[in-house]
């Protein structure tokens, strides 16, 4: 399945969160910064709050867009099973990097959100969106923050998904919802017609133009 932007894919997964709609219970998180365009379609659409997740991902050496784990908003490793020996990656090469990644995710929560306070998930409904899941450790991260920040139910939600990666994520939140799981996955912007880099100004735009709407 091929779509045509984020906005797009966005608009094919609210047919199957229909049941969600208008629930007091409910929040969108998207994943900054590409899941945050789908994340706001399916905000507006479904009448539910906007906020969001910020894990980042730990890139493997000397390839950085390739991630052998994350880390959660709180700066917890995951890892991705394997690849710490396919990587033959050493403990000080970990450590500077969920160092860097930490000020980064922590960079970005302040500059998205500037002064507005996290909404609380302590027993809500976790909607967590992206733009397409690759090796799932970042999704994976993600599903353990919304965990250490009280969830009461944690759900998946994404167009497109590695057919591993879904069965390992699977286990890890309570329901994952998603459009298309191939097996030969390659680079989740291989399914995107128009797949530009999602601005910092951008999320920032969106996530104010949410909060007037459900203030």
């Amino acid at each position: 399945m091929f779509f045509k932007d984020r906005l797009e894919a966005g608009q094919k997964l609210i047919p199957l969160l229909e049941q969600y709609k208008n629930n007091p219970d409910a929040i969108i998180l998207g994943l900054p910064r590409g899941g945050v365009i789908p994340a706001a379609e399916i905000s507006k659409t479904l009448s539910l709050p906007l906020d969001i997740i910020v894990p980042r991902k730990i890139g493997a050496p000397g390839n950085p867009e390739f991630a052998i784990g994350a880390i959660t908003e709180d700066g917890e490793a995951v890892f991705n099973e394997g690849v710490g020996t396919i990587y033959k990656i050493d403990e000080k090469y970990t450590k500077q990097e969920i160092e860097k990644q930490k000020k980064e995710a922590q960079r970005r929560l302040e500059t998205y959100r500037g002064d507005r306070p996290p909404l609380s998930l302590t027993g809500k409904i976790a909607i967590l969106v992206d733009d397409g899941v690759a090796t799932g450790a970042t999704m994976r991260a993600a599903i353990k923050s919304a965990e250490q920040k009280g969830a009461k139910k944690i759900i998946v939600a994404i167009p497109v998904i590695a057919k591993d990666s879904l069965q390992a994520i699977q286990g890890e939140c309570d329901e994952i919802i998603y459009l298309d799981a191939p097996i030969a996955f390659g680079a989740v912007g291989a399914f995107y017609e128009t797949f530009p880099q999602t601005e910092d100004q951008e999320v920032i735009e969106i996530l104010k133009k949410n909060q007037m709407i459900f203030q």
